[in-house]
């Protein structure tokens, strides 16, 4: 695979093709739909990058609920190592993981195997889009593989995995909270999904779609400089991010460290988890 240290943040379609049949490379289709949650595993039915093996947002990338942990729980430990296993993915494996395109569901795989400890994953630029308009192999048979033949031992990097009186404190610190959610949500002018509108006082905007362009990522020297612009004097390790529940937020996680920002953290529980508690301070308008 790609030398010694494999794909980490995010590979090209023309550049990931002929690696396919690769023993040591595993690649997941994560696409999905908030608006149908069967939707990106009947896609996945119908039309998959060739022994791409299928993970469910709501089933194999989120845990059980827990008090403050939003719409999408982070999972256990156990439970994600047990998911990897039956995916066939061991320690040795190049992870590729794809959604319809812009990345935000991939995102959340390639941050949880990375917060697992798992370096070599990254995301299909221009995801299954990107893949179809170059004409490259699709197949719709269900790929054959073996699951590992013991659990991934998962240990998730706690330090990177924030709850909302970790964020309490790290805004009280000077820290910066960004929220990945779409401007009109962060500002509370219309709320979709959950029962509340707004954002969390001190929070900034950067909507996820701001990583993107003509639905790729931004050049690496381009989104290094849009993220120095909003760290100020601040590195990686003084970012947290969130969106509405934890998924789009992993957009900038992957975006940063594309860029080279690599330490920022996750809010897990994000907007969702916020709100859960009725007492928690709402803001409305721009940051």
């Amino acid at each position: 695979m790609n030398g010694s240290t494999g794909w980490t943040t995010l590979v090209q379609a023309e550049v990931l093709a002929p690696t396919l049949g690769d023993p040591l490379l595993v690649v997941l289709d994560a696409r999905f739909s908030l608006a149908d949650a069967s939707a990106g595993e009947n896609a996945w039915n119908q039309a998959h990058i060739p022994g791409a093996r299928y993970v469910h947002l709501d089933r194999d990338l989120s845990g059980t609920h827990a008090a403050g942990a939003g719409r999408h729980p982070w999972p256990g430990a156990a439970e994600f190592g047990r998911l990897l296993a039956a995916r066939g993915i061991t320690p040795a494996h190049q992870v590729v993981v794809y959604d319809a395109g812009d990345g935000a569901f991939a995102a959340r795989a390639w941050c949880l195997l990375r917060l697992a400890g798992h370096a070599r994953v990254a995301v299909l630029d221009g995801g299954f889009e990107a893949w179809s308009a170059r004409g490259l192999p699709l197949e719709a048979e269900p790929p054959r593989f073996a699951p590992a033949a013991t659990p991934y031992p998962v240990d998730f990097d706690r330090r990177g995995l924030f709850d909302a009186a970790r964020v309490h404190r790290h805004l009280q610190g000077g820290g910066l909270l960004l929220d990945a959610r779409a401007g009109e949500r962060f500002r509370g002018e219309v709320e979709p999904i959950d029962r509340r509108a707004g954002h969390v006082p001190g929070a900034t905007s950067r909507p996820y779609a701001c990583n993107l362009v003509d639905g790729r990522f931004k050049p690496r020297d381009a989104l290094a400089a849009e993220f120095a612009g909003l760290l100020g004097t601040r590195d990686a390790s003084g970012v947290v991010v969130m969106c509405g529940s934890g998924v789009t937020a992993c957009h900038h996680l992957l975006a940063m460290a594309h860029a080279g920002l690599d330490g920022a953290g996750l809010y897990t529980g994000s907007w969702s988890g916020w709100i859960e508690d009725p007492a928690r301070p709402v803001s409305t308008g721009a940051a």
